[in-house]
C-alpha cells in the first residue's frame, strides 16, 4: 500500500494550522504543521522539519507584518531542502502579499470560510500532481 503524500502547513495561527490539517487530511493527505514564529525564533529548524517530514507540498502563510514575513518566506524558499517542492501561499490579505511580492502566482486568502478552505485544498491537490512522488 502506497503511503499518502505529506503536506506541511506553516502558519502564524495555531487554529488555522489545525483547521487546514482537518481539511487537507480529509482530502487524503498526511499533514504536519508548525508555526511561523517558531521558525523565526529558531525553536523549529525548518531545514530539519522539512527534511524529516519530506512534504510534497508546503502551505505557507504570509501574515502581518507582511514585509518581514515575506522575507522569512524568501529565506525558507531559498533553502536547498526546498528544491523541487511545491508551495501554496496563503494570507489573510492576498492582495497585499501579491503587491508586496510582485507575484504572478496565486495567493489564497484565508478568513476561515469553507470556500477559502476548499480553494486551498484544491490548490494542494493541483500542486501535489505537479511533480512525481519520491
Amino acid at each position: 500500500m502506497e503511503k499518502p503524500p505529506v503536506v506541511a502547513v506553516i502558519n502564524s495561527t495555531e487554529d488555522i494550522v489545525d483547521l487546514l490539517r482537518i481539511w487537507i487530511e480529509q482530502a487524503g493527505f498526511v499533514v504536519v504543521g508548525t508555526m511561523t514564529s517558531l521558525i523565526r525564533d529558531g525553536e523549529v529548524d525548518v531545514e530539519q522539519f522539512i527534511g524529516q517530514h519530506d512534504p510534497l507540498v508546503i502551505v505557507y502563510d504570509i501574515s502581518p507584518p507582511y514585509e518581514a514575513n515575506w522575507r522569512l518566506f524568501q529565506h525558507v524558499a531559498s533553502l536547498p531542502v526546498m528544491a523541487g517542492r511545491q508551495v501554496v501561499l496563503t494570507s489573510t490579505n492576498a492582495r497585499q502579499v501579491e503587491k508586496l511580492a510582485g507575484l504572478h502566482q496565486n495567493v489564497y486568502e484565508i478568513v476561515g470560510k469553507p470556500d477559502d478552505l476548499e480553494r486551498v485544498v484544491h490548490a494542494v491537490k493541483e500542486a501535489s500532481r505537479a511533480r512525481p512522488s519520491r
